[in-house]
């Protein structure tokens, strides 16, 4: 996988891949635990939003001009207050923590060290900014007995904490998106992960 190469994205490089970020997004969190019914149009606007937040980053793994992998990152407060409040009311300072969006792989790239990648590079982007004391991302939460939980699922848990990062005990955020067996949105609790930023 040597051949593989990240790219921080702006600008008209950005808007050239939108498509195939979205398309991305779509295809890797279509699988447990996310089980996501992702439309292109969606997504395109979702990404937009994202770029033009201000310090944001979004990073591309490319095999060649394809892009195989992306991962995002943005000032918290920039996000829903579904997401910042919790912080808010643990005491935290929101200004001062960095959250990473997702890191998206398709399955023939993963265990090759670019997911690894994908934290070194937002993780570096955040200490850039100088303001920064936290990372932090959110996992969703679902029941061990997920009628769609595949026998074979490994939760990322270990490799998080490889990365430093550990989860805040009953520190839950929740974001809402329609799962492949709803027939509508629904809101989902997501557990946040953080590590200081040194």
């Amino acid at each position: 996988m040597s051949e593989i190469r990240l790219e921080r994205l702006t600008g008209e490089r950005l808007q050239h891949y939108l498509p195939d970020l979205a398309r991305l997004r779509i295809e890797v969190f279509r699988d447990f635990p996310y089980l996501y019914e992702g439309s292109q149009a969606y997504e395109e606007r979702y990404l937009k939003t994202y770029a033009a937040a201000k310090d944001s980053v979004i990073v591309g793994a490319f095999d060649g001009e394809e892009v195989v992998g992306a991962a995002t990152g943005l000032p918290l407060a920039h996000e829903p207050e579904s997401l910042t409040r919790p912080f808010a009311e643990r005491g935290y300072e929101v200004e001062e923590i960095f959250y990473f969006g997702e890191s998206v792989l398709q399955k023939r790239y993963r265990g090759h060290g670019i997911g690894v990648r994908f934290f070194e590079e937002r993780e570096a982007h955040a200490r850039s900014l100088g303001r920064f004391r936290w990372t932090v991302f959110c996992g969703v939460i679902r029941p061990e007995d997920h009628p769609r939980r595949p026998k074979d699922y490994v939760p990322l848990d270990a490799f998080w904490r490889r990365r430093g990062y550990e989860p805040i005990p009953g520190l839950i955020g929740h974001l809402s998106w329609q799962d492949l067996d709803e027939d509508h949105e629904t809101a989902k609790p997501m557990q946040f992960w953080i590590k200081p930023l040194t």
